[in-house]
C-alpha cells in the first residue's frame, strides 16, 4: 500500500529517519555556514572600527547563541519524533 493510502486510512507509520537525517544535516550545515558568515562580519566591523570591538564581540556572541539555538531546537524536536 502507498504511504499516503496508509496514512488516510488512519493505520500504520511512515519511517521519518531518512527524512530526520536529511533536515539535521541541512540545519547543520545552514548554521555553519550563518556562524561563519556572523564571524567574518564580526571581524571586519572590528577591523574598520577597532574602538567598537567590544560590541562588536558582544552581539556576535548573541547572534551565535540564538543560531546555535536553532539547531539545538531541530534535534530535540527530530529526536522526540523518531
Amino acid at each position: 500500500m502507498e504511504p499516503v493510502a496508509l496514512l488516510a486510512a488512519g493505520g500504520g507509520s511512515l519511517d521519518i529517519g531518512p527524512a530526520a537525517a536529511l533536515a539535521i544535516g541541512l540545519t547543520g550545515l545552514g548554521a555553519a555556514m550563518a556562524q561563519g558568515r556572523a564571524v567574518a562580519a564580526a571581524l571586519d566591523g572590528a577591523a574598520r572600527n577597532p574602538g567598537a570591538a567590544s560590541i562588536v564581540r558582544g552581539t556576535m556572541v548573541l547572534g551565535l547563541g540564538m543560531i546555535e539555538s536553532v539547531l539545538v531546537l531541530v534535534l530535540v524536536f527530530l529526536m522526540t519524533k523518531m
